[in-house]
């Protein structure tokens, strides 16, 4: 793992939120080649804002976000095209295409998306609103790595979904940190995060309470999970 000076990706001081309200405050974060960073927190935490104005597709309302050690202001598309990967909450696969058409449409080989979820090989003729909840995140995964973006952010890929396809989508983002990319992770489910990740940021009503190895966190998971519930964490 590189040291901080890599970050490919960067929060500092950031604040963010909605109608030039913040419910992001001072936050700060890295994200280097070739780990997994997950953002754990209860429902309100500030996680998803984070994770939006990382993206551009939110502006931020104070504080700074660097790419590639330069502070920028980029919208969502530029950012994509210069290397970064979104994989957002809400399922957004294009209902009424195939599978097949919605790999077409990404910006990696269809080829590659398949080969890094071949269960998606059966199903390319098939609508892609008839996919169950895992196979449409399986199939908004493989398009997204497939492009082999610089970095990823993926919103809380285990929502809803069994532990067998959460763990499958968790060992894919897994291979591509292995491979360099930098992954930025928000989860509510912290077990199966924590299970794959480098280091963790424990957000609570908008700020940063905690941050550390990912073994540190396993290793004291409890307090972890008092975060969900709002008490102090003393990881």
């Amino acid at each position: 793992m590189s040291d901080e000076s890599t970050a490919v990706l960067r929060a500092r001081g950031l604040f963010a939120g909605y109608r030039k309200i913040p419910c992001v405050r001072d936050v700060s974060l890295d994200v280097r080649p070739g780990e997994i960073v997950v953002v754990l927190g209860p429902n309100g935490a500030g996680k998803t804002t984070t994770l939006l104005t990382l993206a551009g597709a939110l502006p931020g309302l104070g504080g700074e976000v660097q790419w590639r050690g330069n502070p920028t202001k980029a919208s969502l598309h530029r950012r994509v095209r210069d290397g970064l990967g979104v994989i957002p909450e809400e399922r957004s696969v294009i209902s009424r295409l195939t599978v097949h058409d919605n790999l077409r449409i990404g910006q990696g080989p269809v080829e590659q998306a398949l080969d890094l979820f071949p269960e998606l090989r059966p199903l390319l003729r098939r609508r892609a609103g008839l996919l169950s909840g895992g196979e449409q995140r399986m199939l908004l995964t493989a398009r997204a790595l497939a492009a082999q973006p610089t970095v990823l952010l993926a919103d809380e890929l285990s929502l809803g979904l069994a532990p067998k396809i959460v763990t499958r989508l968790m060992q894919a983002l897994r291979g591509a940190a292995d491979r360099g990319a930098g992954v930025l992770l928000v989860e509510q489910h912290a077990r199966q995060a924590l299970a794959v990740a480098d280091r963790a940021y424990i957000l609570q009503r908008g700020s940063v309470v905690w941050s550390g190895s990912a073994d540190e966190a396993r290793q004291n998971l409890r307090r972890v999970e008092r975060a969900y519930l709002g008490q102090d964490v003393g990881v």
